[in-house]
């Protein structure tokens, strides 16, 4: 019977989600129906505050948005699309898959789907479109690298994931390079084919697509200033000395043992861009702050949402019942994970609930499963971007559907078949070739 309850209040929650209820509100609500249906109200609670105070996922995470605020202020992520963007554009006969891998890169450090889409698509899908691209596919191509925070110590999946595993935020991401990267390059390699077999990568106009894509004034705006490649590398000072200070490189082990945290990074990167950009001491500090805010007040508190959601489903037995029922199949462990993150995002429109829900709740079990922790969790992780960037209701979507003057779905009817195979490529590699 609690089962049913429990399968009843899962639905519903997501329900509510993929009807576009607030993401932290159906996770409050749903967590507090399961805990009072487990007659222990006071586990929904237990779980809001333990979630509040996860040193790890706080010295990551805050940091790293009060790091992007203060990029912003300087408007440093506005150098480093127009630095990447302008020698893209001559690439012509690759421009689709060339697209979709500069977005992959640039995410890295503009980890927000809408925020890269945004930054990017502006300059990119016009200037595409000019080059006789399909403004659908134009927009595709964008769409399809906005899953590149999967290699951002900046985006708050790594940081749970490293909580839960205990180890470092670099380790999470060095741990799926084997799987993302091919995966990244087959999304890449699908999307050029589709282009081909539907003959959209060459001599199309809005009119003849039946587009109307937007007539954007920022271009011409953005160009008046000369670009500053020491401010368009900014963004990725904090990854670049979280790369170099690993410990299994060996470069820096003499003065700095165990290479710096995410939270020095961070710290070491807002100060030199200051410096970079001669930024007001006063502004920087409180940009960085006003960052640190937002950041718990986005991501922490859909953390905190669905810890009180899986606090819930531990209070009336679902958790156990589940691993339980893996146990008994373990190789459905790795397709479960990419399968419900997937899915959810699709319908949802955004991969975050359901990977951080399905990694709080399954990922501590990992070994019992026959799994290593951090494999299952960034199978969990990655299905959740790679479902989000064929969503026809994610933000970024419809950003990049304005941008092109067509409809979200004629964008994700292009991204489908590349996320799909992406998708089976990283549950082949990290599921069941380890």
């Amino acid at each position: 019977m609690m089962d049913v309850i429990a399968a009843l209040v899962v639905v519903a929650t997501f329900y509510f989600i993929v009807r576009g209820t607030e993401v932290r509100l159906a996770l409050l609500a749903g967590g507090a129906a399961l805990a009072l249906a487990s007659l222990k109200p006071e586990a929904w609670f237990d779980a809001f505050a333990s979630s509040m105070v996860q040193a790890g996922l706080l010295t990551v995470i805050l940091p790293a948005i009060g790091f992007t605020s203060v990029i912003k202020l300087a408007k440093c992520d506005q150098h480093l699309v127009r630095l990447v963007v302008g020698p893209l554009l001559s690439l012509r006969a690759v421009i689709i898959p060339a697209a979709m891998l500069a977005t992959l890169g640039l995410s890295i450090a503009i980890t927000s789907a809408a925020g890269i889409t945004a930054a990017v698509g502006v300059v990119l899908i016009p200037a595409m479109i000019g080059l006789g691209i399909h403004p659908a596919m134009a927009a595709a191509a964008v769409i399809g690298g906005t899953w590149g925070g999967a290699f951002s110590p900046g985006s708050p999946h790594p940081a749970l994931i490293s909580e839960i595993a205990q180890t470092s935020v670099i380790q999470v991401i060095l741990a799926h390079l084997h799987a993302s990267l091919p995966a990244a390059a087959c999304f890449a390699i699908v999307l050029y084919l589709v282009a081909r077999l539907r003959r959209e990568d060459r001599d199309w106009t809005p009119e003849r697509a039946g587009a109307t894509p937007k007539a954007s004034a920022a271009i011409a705006a953005s160009s008046d200033e000369p670009v500053s490649r020491l401010r368009a590398v900014m963004p990725v000072l904090p990854l670049a000395l979280l790369v170099l200070t690993v410990p299994q490189l060996g470069f820096t082990t003499a003065w700095l043992p165990k290479g710096l945290t995410v939270l020095q990074a961070m710290v070491i990167g807002t100060l030199v861009t200051a410096l970079v950009a001669r930024l007001s001491p006063t502004e920087v500090t409180k940009s960085f702050f006003n960052g640190m805010g937002e950041a718990y007040a986005g991501v922490i508190g859909i953390i905190i949402a669905a810890g009180v959601f899986i606090g819930g489903l531990n209070a009336i037995g679902s958790i156990d019942r589940l691993i339980e029922m893996l146990k008994e199949a373990q190789s459905a462990a790795p397709i479960a994970a990419m399968l419900g993150t997937f899915g959810i995002a699709v319908l949802s429109g955004s991969g975050d609930a359901a990977a951080i829900a399905f990694n709080k709740a399954v990922l501590p079990h990992a070994e019992a499963l026959g799994m290593e922790q951090l494999d299952l969790g960034n199978v969990a992780w990655l299905g959740g971007g790679l479902g989000r960037s064929m969503s026809p209701v994610a933000a970024a979507t419809a950003i990049a559907a304005g941008y092109a003057g067509v409809s979200v779905f004629d964008i994700a009817k292009r991204t489908a078949l590349p996320a799909l195979c992406a998708a089976v490529l990283v549950v082949i590699i990290l599921g069941f070739l380890g």
